[in-house]
């Protein structure tokens, strides 16, 4: 983990202890370099002073919630990394939550009460498993497939897909 030392990361959560927990695994772990916040209108401030590479983020917080925070990193023009990795933390693991997420561009997601293991886990998926960024009218940010398709056969996946035309002389005998 001696790789993690020069990371420097931005850590956001309105509750102190929370906030203490989780330096606490990131120093255990060899990260020294840790800014602390309280909230996403300040962690943006703490962005433009400051290189980051990795955001910690707390889903619920005031006035800037971490789900506003990450759109705000990945589309605003005054941007200085849209490509940030973020990993989002929360209390509330609902689906709708996580979809919320990640649809506004987080990277990882992790439930609380976090574990030092969840949390490095995270982090070593964002650093040796980095998912290329995706651009589209209504998104941006890491691609949200999971998974591997490069051997998918199967139907298409989106309404807007076309449809490839049967092949030239292809016939459908039973």
């Amino acid at each position: 983990m001696s790789t993690l030392q020069s990371l420097q990361i931005l850590l956001v959560d309105d509750n102190q202890h929370m906030r203490a927990i989780t330096s606490a695994i990131l120093q255990s772990a060899g990260i020294r370099k840790i800014r602390e916040c309280g909230d996403g209108s300040a962690a943006l401030e703490i962005l433009r002073d400051h290189p980051i590479d990795l955001a910690i983020v707390d889903f619920n917080m005031f006035p800037l919630d971490g789900v506003e925070f990450t759109r705000l990193v990945r589309n605003s023009p005054d941007s200085g990394n849209p490509y940030l990795p973020i990993v989002m933390m929360t209390g509330h693991s609902e689906k709708s939550r996580v979809v919320e997420a990640r649809d506004a561009g987080v990277t990882e997601f992790v439930v609380k009460p976090i574990t030092a293991r969840a949390i490095l886990e995270r982090i070593n998926v964002v650093i040796y498993r980095p998912r290329p960024f995706v651009k589209t009218e209504g998104y941006f940010g890491p691609c949200r497939r999971r998974t591997d398709t490069t051997h998918y056969r199967g139907p298409m996946r989106r309404s807007t897909d076309q449809v490839e035309p049967a092949a030239e002389g292809a016939s459908s005998a039973a």
